[in-house]
């Protein structure tokens, strides 16, 4: 027979959901009111240009992404049709592609980062000490 959660930890599980739901939702709101692309765009971009030049293949970036993407390849084709991404011929898959990142998919994630970076800090660094942030990064690990 599986245990039961007490209260405490119900209400550390209904507390993370919803900080999660609100903290991105104001993301999405900053960059939506800065004229940008949604999250998964950054998301993407950053993965990819951590990558370097040896790019992803699709189900590489489709792992490594932070945010879960239900349709990796209609976000991949929205990013290559901005001209903020390349699809390259895989070296060793001839039916394989690779993924990689533009100068302008770079100057795009940069851009994207100036408001991201503002709506984190406003959505959790203006909430916390720093000794709290790091308390809180801790606990969460443990649910990775």
């Amino acid at each position: 027979m599986t245990k039961k959660p007490d209260e405490a930890t119900v209400a550390a599980w209904i507390g993370l959901s919803r900080a999660q739901r609100v903290a991105m939702a104001r993301v999405e709101a900053r960059l939506k009111a800065e004229g940008l692309p949604p999250l998964a765009w950054y998301d993407a971009l950053w993965e990819l240009e951590k990558a370097g030049e040896q790019g992803l293949r699709p189900y590489e970036l489709e792992r490594a992404m932070l945010f879960e993407q239900y349709n990796l390849s209609r976000l991949a084709e929205r990013l290559c049709r901005a001209g903020l991404i390349e699809r390259d011929a895989c070296p060793h898959d001839r039916r394989g592609r690779v993924l990689k990142i533009s100068e302008a998919g770079r100057a795009m994630r940069r851009r994207m980062w100036d408001t991201y970076s503002e709506a984190i800090e406003e959505a959790v660094g203006a909430k916390f000490s720093l000794a709290e942030a790091r308390s809180l990064a801790a606990l969460l690990r443990k649910l990775e």
